[in-house]
């Protein structure tokens, strides 16, 4: 078979967004000679993001777990937060067996149900009305001792909307005449992925051992924070008293149950509670537990899955594989997983003559203090491999424009987009040098929206933009309009001469 365009290249600038220039835009503010020259060059068009284009509900932001699994799936991919919503609609979420006979099990016993996640509506990682549905479920089927470990968002959402979501389940569990609140955190300790297991373990001992602020208001605690300039994302573990004693920590023979969707950022605390040889921090008591996952966070864990993996079959690197095409698939740590797990439809196991270069992210407290990252040596690895001719497909993450973007930090972005820049720069000239094309794309917007729409403080979520699609490199005239992220698999399989599968129904944006 003869190919059309080796070597190709598909370039993920991950948060890279597409806006009108303004004070809020640090991609427009920032010096980027090189994408200028692309967009003013090269074929490009538009791509959707976010809601029902990538499997969402309607005005639902993107990320990049879905993004990826969008571009590399050929097709919209419905995710876990729409198959949960609609669960709850039709009520079918009371009936879930795993939960069922979990809640079942433990009220029989005596015990406790402990729901722990991110208390947010961001709908990235969790969204509270899922917590909001098992906490009905559960006092429905007789729990009286439910508590919930509320992990703080700042990310996906404002990052002082903490205070409301606290505020607003304190009148739900009024309401309902069941719940509350035993401990509340940040995600910056909860939901580490980078095996920074010093955060974890503040947030494991905080539910299992009683340790942190201790307090009896922990919405007036969450205040404080702010008042002391520290923001949702970075809350230090506060632990909610009644008197003396924590109202409720995790013990012997209680159900636990993980409501986040999203597998990547819940996995190492999942891991300090069920892992019989967890090592990664002493663990003074090590209380057996039901421990339930809204999902699959990682089929190695044993706890059981609420809602199972729908994983979509021949994606992008399947049709590499058989087509006989090396593949190269790179990125940090921050980004590793959406490059090869997420990409690749949530298996994790490497395709046939599939490699993969993990470069470690930098060991700062936050990426505005690094916003170059670690992308010149991601740069560096990818230039190398394509020079030394490794594969014929090389599929790269960017993180930069996405975790800079998140800290909320202006200049940083601005110097993070600058970084991006210069990386696809020395990228393409690599590609160019040896004949091939490269496609520039992103998978979700966010450093084009730093600034809250009235001024009132930074932005740090990501955003319901469009975002590009380059094509460099290649004979054709146009891109087509009207595109979504499953349409860049089948434009990888145009370039490279190779028919896409009838399963897919992203289509071929090349215009000849």
């Amino acid at each position: 078979m003869t190919y059309g365009h080796k070597p190709l290249v598909l370039i993920i600038m991950d948060g890279y967004g597409l806006a009108d220039p303004g004070p809020a835009n640090a991609i427009a503010a920032a010096h980027t000679p090189v994408l200028d020259g692309l967009f003013a060059s090269e074929p490009h068009t538009r791509l959707s993001a976010s809601g029902r284009a990538v499997g969402l509900p309607d005005g639902q932001m993107g990320n990049s777990e879905v993004g990826h699994l969008n571009i590399g799936a050929g097709r919209v991919v419905y995710q876990e937060l729409t198959r949960i919503d609609a669960a709850i609609e039709d009520g079918s979420i009371f009936e879930n067996l795993i939960l069922a006979e979990t809640i079942d099990a433990t009220v029989a016993a005596g015990n406790a149900i402990h729901f722990m996640g991110l208390l947010s509506d961001g709908g990235v990682h969790s969204h509270r009305e899922h917590l909001y549905a098992l906490v009905r479920m559960a006092a429905r089927r007789g729990a009286e001792r439910i508590a919930v470990h509320c992990f703080l968002d700042g990310r996906d959402v404002s990052p002082t909307s903490g205070a409301r979501f606290i505020s607003d389940l304190n009148e739900f569990f009024a309401t309902t005449g069941a719940g509350g609140i035993a401990t509340v955190m940040g995600r910056y300790y909860a939901m580490d992925r980078d095996e920074r297991w010093e955060r974890i373990e503040k947030a494991w001992r905080a539910m299992v051992l009683g340790e942190g602020v201790a307090t009896e208001d922990p919405l007036s605690a969450v205040e404080h924070s702010y008042a002391t300039g520290v923001t949702d994302e970075f809350v230090l573990p506060i632990v909610v008293h009644d008197g003396d004693a924590p109202v409720a920590v995790v013990r012997e023979g209680d159900a636990v149950v993980f409501f986040n969707f999203r597998p990547d950022r819940a996995r190492e605390l999942t891991r300090a509670f069920v892992d019989a040889s967890f090592d990664h921090f002493a663990r003074p008591r090590r209380p057996k537990t039901r421990f339930v996952c809204l999902t699959e966070y990682d089929p190695t864990i044993p706890a059981q899955v609420a809602f199972s993996k729908d994983i979509p079959s021949c994606v992008l690197a399947d049709v590499l594989a058989d087509s006989g095409l090396r593949q190269l698939h790179i990125a940090e740590t921050e980004k590793y997983a959406h490059v090869t797990f997420f990409l690749n439809g949530g298996a994790e196991i490497p395709k046939h003559a599939e490699e993969r270069i993990l470069i470690p992210s930098p060991k700062v407290p936050t990426y505005d203090l690094k916003p170059e990252m670690s992308a010149p040596e991601v740069t560096e690895a990818l230039v190398r491999a394509i020079e030394d001719a490794k594969a014929d497909v090389y599929i790269v993450n960017y993180a930069n424009c996405d975790m800079v973007g998140h800290t909320g930090v202006f200049d940083a972005a601005v110097a993070a987009v600058q970084t991006v820049d210069a990386c696809v720069g020395r990228v393409v000239e690599a590609v160019r040098s040896q004949g091939g094309a490269v496609l520039v794309t992103a998978d979700h917007g966010n450093a084009e929206c730093m600034l809250e729409s009235d001024g009132s403080g930074p932005f740090t979520a990501h955003t319901l933009s469009d975002v590009p699609l380059i094509a460099v490199g290649t004979q054709a005239r146009a891109l087509a309009d009207g595109g979504r992220l499953c349409d860049v698999s089948p434009t990888v399989c145009a370039l490279l001469g190779i028919e896409a599968p009838q399963e897919w129904t992203g289509r071929n944006l090349l215009v000849y």
